[in-house]
């Protein structure tokens, strides 16, 4: 079986296409010996993980890739995997794909990483296994990278070879028409950019644009009936929670949607959605921004609710047979950008959100700076459908470019 192993990891080395990389690919080392890549499921963490192989490691019989979701690890711990690869076969490199499929992974991950000081692991699973949650303390002996979703400059180069280099907050705010300038030139940019609102987040759309919603409520599923049952140990009955609640969010206005407003809906307790809450959102499914407070104020945060990108609520709406806002949709681009670009995104008082203490607010083309007069001097709008912006005024599509 170990063979057919090694037979499918060079199958799927030869088949891997590595002409065009995500972001984290030039981040991403094995400088440790125990490495992870989370990340929301459909995000192209696989793929990432052979293109590594293929370009990095030079000796590819020291290396083996295995999916633990293979039924030969029902029946085999990894550490007799390793230890028999490792002594008969000199591999050095292991490549462990949907980790989070494989009971105890973090102790035998542990075990590995104390048993074979030559060896370098590395591992890839959801969003939800934060080593530091994990019941093994691994995070002080490894290094993890989280992988996200499309950006906008990357759907660009990923859909038809459109080369730009990501730009900085700070030159976005200080000099946003010098960067238009650039990319503005860019033929069918409006065009590039709502195909990218509706449907450019996740990777897979360059295998079938027709399939795309589908297979997000196919991911949704999946995160839910697998994921976040086995990773969290919930029963059946309660899991239709999660569906709910994402069809709330997909359904009810960010500012109208609270906890105790789903408490109601649901019929289940404050406390309990809270927690369904925290685990949609490192699973990767929804977002929850709080309020910019500081000191013993952060005791009394209360958060806005939002699907995790704009494309997983055009497809939730559509499922739930409701029309998309487009301002909600705007308003997710927005906080998935600045959030997968490494900044933290709240809500404020003046305007829609804050980002590094500016003032934030978002809309179209004629939103005027009402929200945002009482602090003008450190307040923005960002709009969506123009390509140059003016005073105080930031295309919105230029956020799309942070990563």
């Amino acid at each position: 079986m170990i063979d057919e192993i090694i037979q499918t990891y060079r199958r799927l080395l030869d088949e891997v296409d590595f002409d065009k990389h995500r972001y984290l690919f030039d981040q991403f080392s094995l400088k440790n010996r125990l490495t992870g890549l989370v990340g929301p499921r459909g995000s192209g963490k696989t793929t990432m993980l052979l293109q590594y192989i293929k370009e990095k490691i030079d000796n590819k019989d020291e290396c083996v890739y295995a999916s633990l979701d293979s039924i030969y690890f029902l029946q085999v711990n990894l550490l007799d995997f390793v230890k028999e690869l490792y002594e008969k076969k000199g591999v050095k490199y292991f490549f462990f794909d949907e980790v989070h499929k494989y009971r105890n992974w973090s102790h035998e991950l542990k075990n590995i990483y104390d048993s074979f000081p030559k060896i370098k692991t590395v591992f890839s699973g959801s969003s939800s296994l934060d080593l530091i949650k994990g019941n093994y303390d691994l995070s002080r002996r490894g290094k993890i990278f989280r992988l996200r979703g499309l950006s906008f400059r990357e759907y660009l180069y990923f859909k038809d070879g459109i080369i730009f280099e990501p730009v900085k907050f700070e030159d976005i705010i200080k000099t946003p028409n010098k960067i238009c300038e650039i990319i503005a030139k860019t033929e069918k940019l409006k065009g590039y950019f709502e195909d990218y609102m509706n449907s450019g987040y996740y990777p897979f759309v360059l295998e079938d644009e027709e399939s795309y919603h589908e297979k997000i409520l196919n991911i949704i599923d999946k995160t839910i009936y697998q994921d976040i049952s086995e990773f969290y140990k919930l029963k059946t009955e309660n899991l239709i929670i999660f569906k709910k609640i994402l069809s709330f969010l997909a359904t009810i206005p960010p500012g109208d949607l609270n906890r105790n407003t789903i408490s109601k809906l649901t019929g289940t307790d404050n406390k309990t959605v809270q927690a369904y809450l925290n685990i949609l959102a490192e699973t990767g499914l929804a977002h929850l921004v709080s309020e910019n407070k500081s000191g013993s104020n952060l005791l009394k945060t209360k958060e806005k609710l939002f699907l995790e990108n704009p494309n997983l609520y055009k497809a939730i709406s559509k499922e739930a047979g409701q029309d998309h806002k487009t301002g909600t949709m705007r308003e997710i681009f927005f906080i998935k950008m600045i959030e997968n670009s490494g900044r933290k995104v709240f809500y404020g008082n003046v305007g829609d959100f804050v980002v590094d203490g500016l003032n934030f607010e978002i809309g179209g083309k004629s939103k005027d700076k009402k929200q945002i007069k009482n602090d003008l001097a450190n307040s923005f709008v960002v709009k969506d459908d123009i390509l140059y912006g003016s005073k105080g005024e930031i295309p919105l599509y230029l956020f799309g470019f942070l990563y």
